[in-house]
């Protein structure tokens, strides 16, 4: 299956900004609709935001509407997560994982095939 390294993530203060990169293996990128979910501590998995194959739909959790923008380069098989009004609650391990097939939207993991192995975020307060 597909492999997904995630960088950028590291700590920053309350309303700061970061950007999250993943990057995918192989020549089947552009196939996967792809997503950002994250897990804090103490706290179950959550979705965060997706992106359809071409770039042209996403879709975001309430939590980070207005705040966090997904954006994709296939030609370059990297997936982003921009995350500006940084909160200390959007402290977690943030993921990027991949998903195969034709529903829309993406928002469950049980979806998702391929995930990588989690990039740390920190806020402070």
């Amino acid at each position: 299956q597909m492999q997904l390294v995630e960088s950028g993530g590291g700590l920053v203060q309350v309303g700061g900004s970061l950007r999250l990169s993943c990057v995918g293996s192989g020549r089947t990128f552009s196939m996967y609709a792809m997503g950002w979910f994250r897990q804090g501590p103490g706290k179950e998995r959550e979705f965060v935001a997706t992106i359809s194959r071409s770039g042209e739909n996403t879709y975001y959790a309430d939590s980070v509407k207005g705040r966090f923008t997904i954006s994709r380069d296939n030609a370059k098989n990297t997936v982003y997560l921009q995350m500006n009004s940084l909160k200390p609650e959007d402290t977690a391990v943030y993921s990027c994982a991949g998903a195969a097939g034709f529903l829309w939207p993406k928002f469950t993991t049980s979806e998702f095939s391929s995930w990588g192995q989690g990039t740390q975020v920190t806020v402070s307060s």
